[in-house]
Formats: C-alpha cells, structure tokens, sequence
C-alpha cells in the first residue's frame, strides 16, 4: 500500500487498501481529508468531473471491469485534453454494489491503466456501497494558456483528430445483441488526447473541444460558445473504414479532438508525431451563430434534419435523454 496517512479499520478500508495494492506507486497522499496539488507558478489549475454509471453510460456485458474503469477515468481525462491541460492527478468515487464486490481490483486495474496512459497520479477520492455500480471521476490539470471553446473566429479553419464513426458502431452492434467485432477497441480503450491538444495548443489553436457527444453535438456547442457558425465539408470527415458518414457525424464517445485555427497547422508533422490524422474538415464564418452546416456529402442534409443546418443542442448525446 502507498500512502501518507494510514487508514483505519472496516471493510470500506479494506476495499481501499486492495485498490491500493492495485495502483502501488500510482496514489500517493491519500488517507487524508483531501488532496493537495502544488501548482507550476503561473499556470492556471483546470478541473472537471465526470461520472460513469451502470445502465446509462455502460452495461456489465458489453466490456469487461477493467475496461469499465479504465473508461470512466479516460472520459475526465478527455476534458482535460479539450483545455490542452497537463494532468496533475485524479480523485475517484466509487460506488460499488454486493455484485461488483469481486471485480473491485479489476476495475482499480482499469484506473490505474488510464493513469498510466496519463503519466499522471491517483490523489484520493471516496468509496461506498451503493444499488448500481458508478464512478466519479475528478481531474486536475495544468495549462499556461488553456484553450476554451469560445476562441473560434470567422476565417479559422476546423479541424478534427483521428477518424471517426467506430464508437458509434460499435453501439449500434451491441444495441442490436451483436458483438462490437472489429470496432471493439475505439468504444472499450478510447484514448484521451492529452498530448496532441498541448501539440496544438502550442501551435496555434484558437478553440477546443473533445467530440464525446458526437462531431454533430459537439460543433454545434463550440459554434454556441464562440458565438460564430461552423461550415462542415462532409467530404472531408475522416471515417473509420466500414462506417458510414451519418454513423460518424453522431457517433459519441469519440474522445477525438475538434480544434479551430487561424493560421492552419502542419497536419503531416502532426501525422508523423503522434501516428493519427489531423484532418482540416471545414471553416468558422460569422453568421447565423450557434450553428452548424454541412454540406459537400449529398444526402448529408437529410441526415442531419435540418437541410444542412444544425443548430446547437439538436443532435448527438444527450444525458437526459432516453
């Protein structure tokens, strides 16, 4: 176990310290009431949660315990990469029912390989019993300049990580009893794209966004926070092979980045840094604000609903939603 305050007795102590067995060095400080962060000076600390719930953000057979943990934290983790923020550490909460008892060190093994993947450090966090199995996620980071999504400007050129469309066919599969089959891995181990973002950030982004809610949704939030319309060239949108472009513009949990730019950015540096496309899919323009268009694709229109207008809040994932 690793820890500067030792913890007491029970069962909830118990549960904690076969956590820590899993995370070793990976936790440190914890035992205390809460965790201390010392700050590079000048930097700004950046901070989110997120919360993973069994039924409405996952079901038991479609991924394993370590794959459920490790997601939940890789989500938080996306929130940073959106503010090019560097991770400082994590707070996790668990609530943990009688049936999840035996995969509690699964589920620590999960968060510990986002943590790992992260190069960052579990501070402490809360663990209780509960009537479905839910972890919260708390994330610290730190940025100079961090990015926000109200930067875009008229005249920036859009641009999106990676391809897209695998998360949200690999739902539609499960949805329909089906196995994820080759599209497995983007919706089991999504990778948070914290080292691309602070690439980016440095080169010239003006706005950020991770696209967890689906390219659709997502633009259309950063088109509402910058104020400005976003024009999507649907030809341009880097689809995973198999996957069609309507799958690809909903699909959620993408955890891919969505970034505005003035100037532009070298897309093949990007390539040969990080092994991923970096690919320039449309252009910011001033009216009318809060929307989204796409065009370029044929039928794109229809798909979206709106003859090639999307208007903010009208598609993608919704949490509220049933």
């Amino acid at each position: 176990m690793t820890g500067d305050v030792p913890l007491g007795h029970g069962a909830e102590f118990d549960a904690i310290r076969q956590m820590l067995a899993r995370w070793g060095l990976r936790a440190t400080g914890i035992g205390d009431d809460a965790a201390v962060l010392r700050l590079p000076r000048g930097d700004a600390l950046v901070a989110s949660v997120d919360s993973a719930v069994e039924g409405r953000h996952f079901r038991r057979g479609w991924l394993t315990p370590r794959e459920i943990g490790y997601r939940a934290v890789a989500a938080a983790l996306s929130d940073l990469a959106a503010m090019a923020a560097a991770p400082s550490g994590v707070l996790i909460a668990m609530s943990v029912p009688d049936s999840w008892r035996a995969s509690i060190q699964d589920l620590a093994d999960g968060v510990g390989d986002a943590v790992d993947l992260a190069k960052t450090t579990i501070r402490g966090g809360n663990l209780t019993g509960g009537t479905e199995l839910s972890i919260t996620t708390t994330v610290f980071g730190t940025a100079f300049a961090p990015l926000s999504r109200g930067g875009a400007r008229a005249h920036d050129r859009a641009y999106v990580t990676g391809t897209l469309g695998a998360p949200g066919a690999a739902l539609r599969r499960l949805l329909a009893g089906d196995g994820a089959g080759e599209y497995r891995a983007a919706f089991a181990r999504p990778v948070p794209r914290l080292a691309e973002a602070r690439w980016l950030a440095n080169a010239g982004a003006s706005a950020a966004i991770d696209i967890s809610d689906s390219l659709l949704a997502d633009a259309g939030h950063l088109a509402a926070a910058s104020g400005v319309r976003i024009e999507i060239d649907a030809a341009c949108v880097p689809l995973v092979r198999g996957v069609e472009l309507g799958t690809a513009l909903r699909s959620g949990e993408e955890y891919q980045l969505l970034v505005t730019s003035r100037a532009g950015f070298d897309t093949a540096a990007f390539h040969q840094r990080f092994g991923i496309p970096l690919t320039e899919i449309g252009r910011i323009v001033e009216r009318p604000p809060g929307t989204v268009g796409v065009g370029g694709g044929g039928s794109v229109g229809d798909l979206v609903g709106l003859r090639g207008a999307y208007v903010a809040g009208d598609s993608g994932y919704d949490h509220f939603s049933s």
